[in-house]
């Protein structure tokens, strides 16, 4: 095995779901996590949000949702010390089947995972060259080059704008057909280089992040899955329990204002969501577009 071989075995054995949890202290206070109670997370992750609510109080259970199987194997080890105080479960959360009135709190990370960003095989990012996947969940056909290579240019450029908030949508989709297929994340986030004006190209953020945020949203379905989570969840919680989601970016913000203000059935704990502290956010930059909304069920 060559240097450079070594090292890049070495570097994919430490891309790991080792998740920080954002606003940690906020959600296990906006949660009000008691003994003996049960909660449902619904993105498990690496389960830094379960392993505080299952040390925060006595007797506490969790059942771990997670779409991802890497995320569910990396939680079932990181929690493996709570034994059958966790229930994993391997489930998109739109598909889950929420039980009626059993849960004290529900709590949802809608936050793409480090782990999902820094490894080159699964094509989030184009820091590095990758085949364009972006699937969260490896079981499912649909992938970004599925996307790019085959829809026309109208909806690309739909998604672009409307995933992505892209002004230069038309242009860039309007590039990607004149040149395609892409195969790789690389090949992609040149082209996009290429395909708007000189003056945008070196800004705060590179031209493609716009348009991958977007192909990300639109392979996973992320905001159709969204909206049903706010349909369903609250079904799943007792009087009284607690439901907690934590978003990204505008989009996701919007649907979870929203959608948990129009259900009669909850009532909002948090007119302004709560963000993380300057502290935090030192500790965890990732911390710093997150926003945390929570409400009630009456």
């Amino acid at each position: 095995m060559s240097k450079s071989d070594l090292q890049n075995s070495l570097d994919l054995e430490e891309i790991t779901f080792s998740h920080i949890p954002v606003l940690s202290q906020e959600i296990i206070t906006g949660l009000n996590i008691q003994p003996n109670g049960h909660y449902l997370d619904l993105t498990v992750g690496g389960g830094g949000h379960s392993r505080l609510i299952l040390e925060s109080a006595e007797n506490t259970k969790i059942t771990a949702v997670d779409q991802d199987l890497d995320a569910l194997k990396a939680a079932q080890d990181n929690l493996s010390e709570f034994g059958n105080r966790v229930n994993f479960i391997h489930s998109n959360f739109a598909n889950y089947q929420f039980p009626e009135n059993t849960y004290d709190g529900i709590l949802a990370d809608l936050g793409v995972s480090s782990y999902h960003l820094d490894n080159p095989e699964r094509g989030f990012s184009f820091r590095n060259t990758a085949n364009l996947d972006m699937r969260m969940n490896q079981t499912q056909s649909l992938t970004a080059a599925d996307i790019i290579n085959e829809w026309n240019e109208q909806e690309l450029a739909d998604i672009f704008f409307k995933y992505g908030e892209e002004r230069l949508s038309r242009k860039i989709a309007r590039r990607i057909i004149e040149n395609r297929p892409f195969q790789t994340t690389t090949e992609l986030a040149n082209e996009i280089f290429y395909s708007v004006p000189p003056k945008y190209r070196h800004g705060r953020i590179h031209p493609a992040t716009r348009v991958f945020q977007a192909l990300r949203i639109a392979v996973n379905d992320e905001l159709k899955v969204l909206e049903t989570l706010i349909e369903k969840a609250p079904l799943s919680l007792i009087p009284g329990g607690k439901i907690a989601i934590i978003s990204f970016h505008s989009l996701e913000d919007r649907i979870v204002k929203h959608g948990l203000r129009n259900l009669p059935s909850l009532v909002i704990l948090t007119k302004k969501p709560i963000m993380a502290t300057e502290e935090e956010i030192r500790e965890n930059p990732r911390s710093r577009s997150a926003k945390l909304r929570i409400a009630a069920k009456l």
